[in-house]
């Protein structure tokens, strides 16, 4: 076996196992950009009824088996419970995302496993004009 390879090996045994485009994954609950259908800040999720255009966006997805909601443990369940209960109700796998050491802007993320590359994926209402500028 080269020197390099040990190396790698040693590495990842120290390390863990390289992760692509970290930042963006902290950013989007785990998943990358390319991947996503739609993503609302952690203040839209807080709202008291479920985005219209979330349950259109999971209704309009043919293959939900492939599809999974990203939510950020960070908010309160009774926050969340609304956008579970619709996940539920179109049998889509969801995860609660905390990552202690960054917190991310985004309360949920809808996305594939595959990329869908979608040019707009927020909804840009005053609230998420406002969470954008508190992270920039």
């Amino acid at each position: 076996m080269s020197e390099e390879k040990i190396e790698h090996i040693l590495k990842q045994g120290i390390y863990g196992t390289p992760e692509t485009k970290p930042e963006e994954r902290k950013l989007f609950l785990s998943t990358l950009r390319e991947r996503v259908y739609i993503a609302l800040t952690m203040s839209q999720v807080k709202e008291k009824d479920v985005y219209p255009e979330v349950e259109q966006q999971m209704k309009g997805i043919l293959s939900l088996d492939q599809v999974h909601m990203y939510l950020n443990g960070h908010l309160d369940y009774s926050y969340l419970s609304k956008y579970i209960q619709l996940a539920t109700k179109y049998n889509c796998p969801f995860t609660m995302v905390q990552n202690n050491t960054h917190h991310s802007p985004m309360g949920l993320v809808l996305a594939d496993e595959e990329a869908v590359e979608r040019d707009s994926i927020y909804i840009e209402d005053a609230l998420f004009k406002q969470d954008i500028a508190s992270v920039t």
